[in-house]
C-alpha cells in the first residue's frame, strides 16, 4: 500500500451523480486532490446487469489506478451495491462505496423504524441497502423503490421543473403511504433534486444524502491509513482533474453548475482498451 499522501482520490460514478460526492469530498477534506471519472459513454448504471456494471466498474478502476490514486472511491450506488466486493479483493489501495455510510446514518435517523430507500432499478433490485440496514437492526422496515427516471431528467439538467415534480410525485406517494420517517437518496445524482423531494414527502421525513456520509467515512479512511494530505493546494492551481468516456464538453457545463468552482478541462478516455 503506497504511503503517498499527497497522491490523489479516485472518484468514479456512471456519469455526473457522482459529482455530489466529489463537492462533499472538496468541502470536508479540502486538501486532497481528486480524479474524476464519469462513464458518460454508458450512462445509466441502473439498468444494466450486475456482469456488465462490474466490468464497466474494473476498467474504471484499472485506468484510476495508471493515475497513481491513493484510495478509490466509487461514487455510484449500483456499481457500489453490484462491484464494490470483487474491486476490494483485487486492490492494495483503500476503497469504499456509497451504499454503507448512507444506509448507517439512516439507520441511526430514523425514529419508528420505517426507511425508504430510492434508487436505479439496479440499486433497488439488489437490496444491498435493505441488507446492510438489517444487518444493524433486524428490526428496521425497509420500503425500496426503483425511480429509473429521474437520472435522464437530471443529467438534462430539469432539476427544478414542472415535470420532475410531477414524475416525484408519481413515484414516492406509496412510500409515502407507508409511514417512512427516513428516506435515503440512493442515487448520487439525486440530492441535485433534493429540494424537490423534501417538498413533495414533507418536512416530517428526513432525507439521508449518503454523499455527504460517505466524503465523512473517506476522510476517516485516510486517516486511519495515514494518507490524510497535509499540503494545500497554491490559489489558482488546477488541482482537481476530470475524464469522461465521452461529450467531454457537456460534461464541463454541466460540472460547473454543480461545482461552482471552475473546471478548466475535462478529457475524454477510450475507456473499453482498459
Amino acid at each position: 500500500m503506497t504511503d503517498n499522501r499527497t497522491a490523489p482520490i479516485g472518484v468514479f460514478d456512471s456519469g455526473v451523480g457522482g459529482l455530489t460526492v466529489v463537492k462533499e469530498i472538496m468541502h470536508q477534506i479540502p486538501n486532497e486532490k481528486v480524479i474524476y471519472f464519469g462513464d458518460t459513454a454508458r450512462v445509466p448504471y441502473g439498468s444494466k446487469s450486475k456482469d456488465t456494471i462490474t466490468r464497466y466498474s474494473k476498467q474504471i478502476v484499472r485506468f484510476l489506478r495508471t493515475q497513481n490514486v491513493k484510495a478509490i472511491v466509487v461514487a455510484c450506488n449500483t456499481a457500489s451495491a453490484y462491484a464494490l466486493d470483487e474491486l476490494s479483493k483485487e486492490i492494495d489501495i483503500p476503497i469504499i462505496g456509497v451504499v454503507k455510510p448512507g444506509a448507517k446514518v439512516a439507520v441511526e435517523t430514523t425514529k419508528n423504524g420505517k426507511i425508504g430507500v430510492i434508487g436505479t432499478s439496479g440499486t433497488i433490485s439488489s437490496e444491498t441497502y435493505t441488507t446492510y440496514m438489517k444487518e444493524l437492526n433486524p428490526a428496521i422496515d425497509v420500503r425500496g423503490k426503483a425511480c429509473p427516471l429521474f437520472v435522464p431528467l437530471i443529467e438534462e439538467g430539469l432539476w427544478e421543473d414542472p415535470v420532475t415534480d410531477e414524475i416525484v410525485k408519481r413515484y414516492l406517494t406509496d412510500l409515502m403511504d407507508s409511514g417512512i420517517d427516513t428516506l435515503i437518496l440512493g442515487c448520487t445524482h439525486y440530492p441535485l433534486i433534493r429540494k424537490t423531494v423534501q417538498r413533495i414527502v414533507g418536512p416530517e421525513v428526513t432525507l439521508v444524502n449518503p454523499a455527504y456520509e460517505t466524503a465523512r467515512e473517506l476522510k476517516a479512511l485516510l486517516s486511519s491509513h495515514n494518507l490524510l494530505s497535509d499540503q494545500t493546494s497554491g490559489l489558482g492551481t488546477n488541482i482537481h482533474q476530470f475524464y469522461v468516456s465521452d461529450a467531454a464538453e457537456r460534461f464541463q457545463i454541466f460540472a460547473n453548475s454543480i461545482l461552482k468552482y471552475g473546471i478548466l478541462s475535462t478529457k475524454a478516455v477510450n475507456i473499453e482498451t482498459y
